[in-house]
C-alpha cells in the first residue's frame, strides 16, 4: 500500500469492498507510518497492534469505515483493556474495564482501533505539551505545536498515518489543531453525538466528541454513523433532515455570511492571519455568497468570566471521582501548576456561585445565538497568530497565568460557541509565509451542521487542500 496515505477513509473503505486490498493490508500499513514518523511528532502514546491485527481477522462491522485504521484521543474515551492517561502522571495507571457508549459507535462504524493519541494534561490546553506525554509536533514543521488538546490525533492525521482519528473539544480542542495541521475540524452540536454510559464530564454541555479529518466527506460520514440519539437521552440534539453525506452532495445556495477579526481584548490578530480572513471573505462572495463584515456584537469579558466558576467546578468534580477511582489526593508532582491552579481554583467555587454561573452563561448565550438571527453563517480564523513554535506557551515549564496570556492571544476566537453549543467548523483553506496552515472557522445556527457540510463541500472544491502536503507524510 504504497498510496495507503493518498485515499481518505471512505477511499479506503471503497478499496477493501473492491477486493483490492484486504483490512489487515491497511492496518500494517498504518502501522509502518506510526513507526517511522512518531519518533518525530510523538503523536502516538499508546499501540494496540496486536489487537489491530487480531480485529483485522474479522469479521467486521458492515459499516462506512469497514477495516479503516482509526486512533482515539487519550482523554474521556474509554476502550476496553486500554490505559486512560489523560495525558497526566497521576492517572498513568487508569485502564478501561470496558468501552465507552461512543467507542462502540465508532467500531460499529467498520474502524479499527489501533491506539491512542497524545493530548495535554487534561485536555487544558491549546497545545500538546506535558510532563507525562511530552510534546507533539506538527507535520508541516515539527518545531511548531499540533495544538490541543486534539493535538496527537491532528499530528497522527496530517502526516498520513491513519484518515481519520477521534477527537474532542472543549473550548476549541478540535478545531485548533485540526487548524494548526491542516485539517477539518468539525465541533458538533451539543449532544449530537452521545456519550454513555459515562457522561458525567459532559454536564455543562461544553464538550463535543467527533473526529479530525482531511476531507469534509469522512467527517459527514462519521457523523452520520455516530450522531445517532440514544433511547432515554434527556438533551438530544435537534435531529436532521437527511443524512449528512447527503448534503454534501447540496448546493449551499446562496447564503448570508457575517465575518469579523474581533477578539475579547480588542487588539488585532496577526496582519498574516488577517489578511487571509480577508482573502476567504472574497472566495465566499465570489461563489455567489452574501459578505457582510460584522462582528457578533456580544460581551466577550462578561461571557468568558461568567463561564470561570461553573468551568472550574465541573472539573474540581470531574477530579474528584478520578480521585475515589485512585484511592488517593495527587501527590504534588503528579499534576502539572496549571492542572493544580485549575483544581484549586475550582474547589474553592460553592454552589451558589456555579449556579450563578450557569445562570449568566445561558442568559449570555442567548445574545451569541440572537446574532444568527439574520444571518446563516458567521466566519473567524481559528487563530489569531500563526501557529506557535512548541514552549511558547508550555504548561510544564511555565506559570500558569503565563500560560493563560498567552493561549488568550493565540486562541481567541473558539470559546463562544462551545457556550452556546453550536457547530462550529474549522477548514484549512489557506497557508502562511512559511507553509504552516490557517485555519478558517465557520459556525452556524444551533444544530445546523447541514449548512457547514454543504458549505464546506463548495470550498473543498474551489480550494483543494487535500493535494498539499507536509514535511512529515505517508
Amino acid at each position: 500500500m504504497q498510496d495507503y496515505s493518498d485515499h481518505d477513509g471512505l477511499g479506503l473503505a471503497d478499496l477493501i469492498a473492491r477486493g483490492e486490498v484486504t483490512p489487515a493490508e491497511l492496518v500494517e500499513a498504518a502501522i509502518e507510518r506510526i513507526e517511522r514518523h512518531n519518533p518525530t511528532l510523538n503523536a502516538v502514546v499508546y499501540k494496540a497492534y496486536d489487537e489491530a491485527r487480531a480485529a483485522a481477522k474479522g469479521p467486521l462491522p458492515d459499516g462506512p469505515f469497514r477495516g479503516v485504521p482509526f486512533l482515539i484521543k487519550d482523554l474521556a474515551m474509554p476502550v476496553a483493556g486500554w490505559p486512560l492517561t489523560s495525558g497526566s502522571r497521576f492517572a498513568a495507571n487508569i485502564v478501561d474495564k470496558e468501552d465507552g457508549g461512543l467507542t462502540r459507535r465508532y467500531r460499529q462504524s467498520g474502524i479499527i482501533p489501533l491506539g491512542r493519541t497524545n493530548t495535554p494534561e487534561y485536555g487544558i490546553t491549546g497545545t500538546t505539551e506535558g510532563a507525562l506525554l511530552g510534546p507533539c509536533r506538527n507535520p508541516w514543521n515539527p518545531d511548531h505545536i499540533s495544538g490541543g488538546s486534539s493535538g496527537g490525533s491532528a499530528s497522527a492525521v496530517a502526516a498520513g498515518i491513519v484518515p481519520l482519528a477521534h477527537a474532542s473539544d472543549g473550548l476549541g480542542s478540535i478545531r485548533i489543531p485540526a487548524a494548526c495541521c491542516g485539517l477539518v475540524g468539525l465541533k458538533v452540536t451539543r449532544d449530537r453525538n452521545p456519550n454513555l454510559p459515562d457522561g458525567f464530564d459532559y454536564a455543562t454541555g461544553f464538550v463535543v466528541d467527533h473526529v479530525v479529518t482531511r476531507t469534509v466527506r469522512d467527517s459527514a460520514a462519521m457523523l452520520d454513523a455516530t450522531g445517532i440519539p440514544e433511547p432515554g437521552s434527556p438533551y438530544p440534539a435537534p435531529p436532521k433532515e437527511r443524512p449528512y453525506l447527503e448534503e454534501i452532495t447540496r448546493s449551499p445556495g446562496k447564503l448570508k455570511i457575517a465575518w469579523s477579526s474581533e477578539t475579547p481584548s480588542g487588539r488585532p490578530i496577526d496582519p498574516e492571519v488577517q489578511a487571509a480572513l480577508e482573502r476567504t471573505a472574497e472566495t465566499l462572495r465570489g461563489l455567489g455568497h452574501e459578505v457582510i463584515e460584522r462582528g457578533l456584537g456580544i460581551d466577550y469579558r462578561a461571557l468568558y468570566a461568567a463561564r470561570g466558576p461553573v468551568s472550574g467546578a465541573n472539573f474540581a468534580a470531574g477530579m474528584a471521582r478520578l480521585i475515589a477511582q485512585v484511592g488517593r489526593e495527587p501527590e504534588p508532582d503528579e499534576l502539572e501548576g496549571l492542572t493544580w491552579a485549575s483544581l484549586k481554583g475550582g474547589r474553592k467555587v460553592s454552589g451558589a456561585d456555579a449556579m450563578r454561573s450557569l445562570q449568566e452563561l445561558r442568559m449570555l448565550n442567548r445574545v451569541t445565538l440572537r446574532a444568527f438571527e439574520d444571518i446563516d453563517v458567521y466566519l473567524c480564523p481559528v487563530l489569531g497568530t500563526p501557529v506557535p513554535l512548541v514552549g511558547e506557551m508550555d504548561p510544564v515549564r511555565m506559570e500558569p497565568r503565563d500560560v493563560n496570556r498567552r493561549q488568550g492571544e493565540v486562541f481567541p476566537f473558539t470559546p463562544p460557541f462551545n457556550f452556546s453549543g453550536q457547530p462550529s467548523l474549522s477548514l484549512p483553506l489557506e497557508q502562511s509565509a512559511n507553509g504552516l496552515p490557517i485555519g478558517m472557522m465557520f459556525t452556524s445556527k444551533y444544530a445546523d451542521e447541514a449548512t457547514l457540510f454543504r458549505l464546506a463541500a463548495q470550498l473543498e472544491k474551489e480550494v483543494p487542500w487535500a493535494r498539499r502536503r507536509p514535511q512529515v507524510w505517508g
